[in-house]
């Protein structure tokens, strides 16, 4: 029996999707317990191009079962959607995929709800994806949220459902009346409901299964650790938790069953929507890496906002997880660029900061203090073992190490499972 949390590091994007299905390889149970059809995880298989935005990334793994935990938000459209497109893809998901009947459901209103909150905002918007994500969580945070288990029993769905929507009609009025915004949702209620009942199950109780018997439990996580509600660039952040801590609230898992955390991090810095980001490029190298790295979000094609290496962020997110391994990432985009700079503190006001600062004005004023590193010529792509890197490639990996104090395990030199080098034999999940 072991227990693996796959966590981005930095603010999301950082590969994990890849990660997740390489070492899913060796899970009986891929558990994903946060965010919801924000997100999105890129996975190359068999030549095929996956995006994944709610099921996990184990789903490409044959034979494996797959949870959508309760800490997660759930649009039965958009799960509907994604299980009809791999269903097309010749990728079976009946009788391997389930849904935490605890898991709460997003809905027609919570989608109007974050579109109006984004169009007041004015400059201080916070760039989501309109998805209706944040609103679902408020409204389970305000226990006034829907679960699966409520949407699923037509009499509590429609008592709650009229409730909501009294609750919210001084807010909804832009949209429409509220019987029409009513007969909106309830237009597809029926057969949503027969769709998503199959895969309905206790998640906490198949979780505590699949530990009495032993089985591998991978746990994924959605967005980055600078991106946690809690621990990240408040408010410029998600609405729930992707930090390792969120499994045990996101899952059920006991916090004593978590035995190794698995940080995966960009060997550059990206982020998408607004927010500080110390290290942004706004040069030719920023673009650089944008197109070369191909940084365009899988949900909404969004240009990533790309920059160098911040160890003081990464550092910060590393303690938090208790990540002793990182998977390092996308290694391959800065062949070529000379000199590779890391962010070893950040200055502001002439003041040096060590540490990330939680206080939004320090975050927003700090200009990085960088440390160079000479870079390394010619292509990585393709190369098995460690000792083929170039010298400075190498210098560059051991340098974040120390840095972050976490050890890299496996280095990725490109989208699909097979360009990954594996750094350290101690690493418990082998690839």
């Amino acid at each position: 029996m072991s227990t693996l949390v796959v966590v981005g590091v930095q603010w999301g994007d950082e590969g994990k999707g890849k990660i997740v299905h390489l070492l899913g390889q060796q899970a009986d149970l891929v558990v994903r317990y946060q965010g919801g059809n924000n997100a999105g995880h890129t996975v190359i298989f068999d030549g095929k191009h996956f995006v994944l935005h709610l099921i996990p990334s184990g789903i490409l793994q044959p034979g494996k079962q797959c949870l959508i935990g309760n800490g997660v938000v759930v649009d039965p459209v958009a799960l509907r959607e994604e299980i009809s497109f791999l269903e097309s893809r010749r990728v079976r998901v009946k009788g391997r995929l389930f849904v935490s009947d605890a898991a709460h459901v997003i809905l027609a209103y919570h989608r109007y709800l974050d579109c109006l909150r984004e169009d007041n905002a004015g400059q201080g918007k916070i760039g989501t994806t309109r998805r209706g994500i944040g609103p679902s969580y408020s409204d389970k945070v305000g226990r006034t949220g829907i679960r699966i288990a409520d949407y699923l029993n037509p009499d509590v769905f429609k008592t709650l459902l009229d409730r909501n929507l009294r609750e919210k009609s001084p807010l909804l009025k832009r949209f429409g009346s509220l019987e029409q915004i009513r007969r909106d949702v309830m237009k597809k209620y029926e057969s949503l409901r027969r769709f998503l009942a199959p895969y309905v199950t206790n998640g906490p109780l198949m979780i505590h299964g699949a530990m009495e018997r032993k089985h591998q439990v991978l746990f994924e996580s959605a967005q980055g650790t600078m991106l946690d509600v809690d621990f990240g660039t408040y408010p410029y952040v998600t609405s729930s938790n992707p930090v390792a801590g969120g499994v045990c609230i996101g899952s059920g898992l006991a916090p004593t069953l978590i035995d190794e955390v698995l940080g995966v991090v960009k060997a550059y810095t990206t982020r998408v929507g607004e927010g500080p980001f110390p290290t942004e490029l706004t040069d030719n190298l920023g673009e650089t890496l944008r197109q070369r790295g191909m940084e365009f979000g899988a949900t909404t094609g969004r240009p990533r906002r790309c920059g160098w290496f911040d160890a003081v962020a990464v550092r910060h997110a590393v303690r938090i997880n208790g990540a002793r391994w990182l998977a390092l990432t996308k290694l391959d985009v800065l062949e070529g660029v000379n000199p590779l700079r890391i962010a070893v503190a950040y200055r502001v006001k002439g003041k040096l900061i060590k540490e990330f600062p939680s206080d939004r004005q320090l975050q927003e004023q700090a200009e990085p203090v960088y440390e160079d590193l000479p870079g390394f010529e010619g292509s990585i792509r393709g190369m098995k073992h460690y000792g083929q890197l170039p010298v400075n490639a190498r210098r560059y990996i051991e340098r974040l190490e120390k840095l972050v104090n976490s050890k890299v395990a496996m280095v990725s030199l490109g989208r699909s499972r097979e360009e990954t080098i594996v750094l350290d034999s101690k690493f418990p999940w082998k690839p």
